[in-house]
């Protein structure tokens, strides 16, 4: 018996330290090849005028946004770097195009890295592509403050993809004021903002979280950060990284994946 659990205690032991190489392993595997958007869209067919197509459920149904309802708020993507965040945000704008006619969604995306955006300005419900060291950026919250403050009635819909919720930290008083009340409101009156951050900027930005009720979780591997989400029971450590993401749905979450961006 005491061989036995000397054995045990040394694999155990073995174990531990090519843990942190297993774990690296297994986050680094290939991804296995996603099915195209434009594919997966024409699969499923039809969908509703108001639908924002967000991904697609491990049970093979669309997940998809109301654009008509505003209860879910403004949308918060969390991930660690590299997690497939600016993916999941550039998903959600090509399947504006292909679902939806200009007069009915729009958007603008406001980046870091413009150069991740290459080809999107082809969409025709584009409205430009905005680097946040800009101040076509700031310009561009403005006005979507202003067309959201005069909207009551329009059908159409706006979408504020922000590649990076920290950049606010560098935008002037009235443009983080504007960002405030289109999280605030901005839903009600068809501007619906989308944004991302990464899970090691959530303590500089901690104040910011209470904005958004509808958060939409990638990988993230640090306990403290996932706690600070409130997502202890998502899991998130296991998502596939560059393709997988979790959202709260009452009390369970539901995964989903998002298909390959078409060439």
């Amino acid at each position: 018996m005491t061989d036995d659990v000397n054995r045990y205690e040394l694999m155990m032991e073995a174990y531990a330290e090519l843990k942190p190489e297993i774990e690296t392993a297994r986050r680094a595997r290939p991804t296995p090849a996603q099915p195209a958007l434009s594919q997966v869209l024409a699969d499923f067919g039809p969908m509703p005028d108001e639908a924002l197509f967000l991904g697609v459920a491990s049970d093979e149904l669309p997940v998809l946004l109301n654009l008509h309802d505003p209860i879910p708020g403004p949308l918060l993507i969390v991930g660690d770097p590299g997690t497939g965040k600016t993916a999941l945000l550039q998903t959600i704008a090509r399947a504006a195009g292909i679902m939806h006619q200009p007069d009915e969604l729009q958007f603008g995306a406001l980046t870091s890295h413009p150069d991740e955006w290459s080809g999107f300005e082809e969409i025709p419900n584009n409205v430009g592509v905005f680097s946040v060291q800009h101040r076509s950026s700031e310009d561009f919250i403005l006005s979507l403050a202003s067309w959201a403050h005069g909207n009551k009635s329009s059908r159409q819909a706006v979408l504020l993809l922000l590649d990076n919720l920290k950049a606010v930290t560098n935008m002037d008083s009235d443009t983080v004021q504007n960002l405030r009340w289109l999280l605030l409101r901005g839903p009600s009156r068809r501007v619906w903002p989308i944004i991302t951050l990464s899970a090691q900027d959530i303590v500089n930005m901690e104040a910011w979280l209470g904005a958004f009720r509808t958060r939409i979780l990638g990988n993230i591997q640090s306990v403290d950060h996932i706690h600070k989400l409130d997502a202890e029971q998502a899991n998130l450590g296991t998502l596939r990284t560059g393709s997988e993401f979790a959202l709260r749905e009452g009390d369970r979450w539901l995964r989903f994946w998002i298909p390959a961006l078409d060439e």
